[in-house]
């Protein structure tokens, strides 16, 4: 008998997976007659089994995947941003992600403005909130173009902002136009009763300068501060995190976010005062905690 190499197991149970989060985005949708009921019968044993059976064939002894059996352990799933915010992500990769967020019970998607609408429908009715990023990922689009790109996402169903500052403008010690900025995101957020997060890019600020970030984002009246969009020089660090937590004080939320991988990477974040984690591991960093 042939034997499947692990890469090939992964690519083959990949594609299972993609195919049932279509049948099941489909089975959704209402019919011709609107009367919203599937046109698509639901996923059967029997289907599930005519599905795995060619990847038993090819060699396999075992099936596993992510999308599996949910950790029992699920204290930390309510504090994580389920993300994914690469350029290259395609509809079959958000419709998985929102799969596994209404699977482990993420508090949210994280995801580029452009698939706002999208998750907005397969997540409707499940709790899972929507979050899309804003003047991303640089923070150095015009003060109206942010405020444009807040108004449509909130529109089409994101319910939290995560907007990257001018970081030039507080390198630059301009920090009325810092707090300009992130005062009218925050104004059309809240006018929609929506969270925003304001992104720092920590990694490239002096501890100064983080400290002046933090103090204009609660002048500015926004509901998180953030470490880090992932794309920057350096992510997430319990000391940076321990820093902004002890400037916004207790009522305010932090963000760590940028190269969390792990629970024990998760773990450190919350202990330095961090109270959401925003992710692209959220799924290992949960079957960590059952570990």
């Amino acid at each position: 008998m042939k034997q499947i190499d692990e890469e090939t197991l992964e690519r083959i149970i990949e594609q299972i997976t993609r195919q049932v989060l279509i049948l099941v985005q489909e089975g959704n949708e209402p019919n011709g007659n609107g009367a919203g009921k599937p046109d698509v019968p639901p996923l059967s044993a029997q289907d599930y089994v005519s599905r795995v059976q060619p990847v038993v064939i090819a060699g396999a002894d075992r099936i596993a995947t992510t999308l599996g059996v949910a950790p029992t352990d699920g204290s930390m799933s309510h504090m994580i941003d389920h993300t994914l915010l690469k350029p290259e992500a395609s509809q079959e990769e958000i419709a998985q992600l929102c799969y596994e967020a209404r699977k482990y019970g993420f508090i949210s998607v994280c995801v580029n403005p452009a698939y706002v609408k999208l998750c907005s429908q397969l997540l409707e009715g499940s709790g899972v909130l929507v979050c899309t990023v804003i003047g991303f990922p640089l923070g150095a689009t015009s003060t109206e173009a942010k405020v444009f790109e807040a108004q449509q996402a909130v529109r089409e169903g994101a319910s939290e902002i995560d907007m990257v500052i001018n970081v030039g403008a507080v390198k630059s010690r301009d920090y009325e136009l810092v707090e300009r900025d992130i005062a009218s995101v925050a104004r059309v957020c809240h006018a929609s009763n929506a969270i925003l997060k304001v992104i720092i890019e920590a990694a490239l600020l002096t501890d100064e300068e983080k400290v002046i970030a933090c103090q204009l984002a609660k002048v500015a009246e926004a509901d998180f501060v953030k470490t880090s969009t992932g794309f920057g020089p350096g992510g997430a660090t319990p000391e940076d995190v321990a820093l902004m937590r002890r400037v916004v004080g207790p009522r305010m939320g932090v963000k760590a976010a940028g190269g969390i991988r792990t629970y024990a990477d998760a773990q450190k974040m919350i202990e330095a005062g961090a109270s959401r984690i925003g992710a692209s591991a959220s799924v290992k960093i949960l079957q960590g905690a059952s570990e």
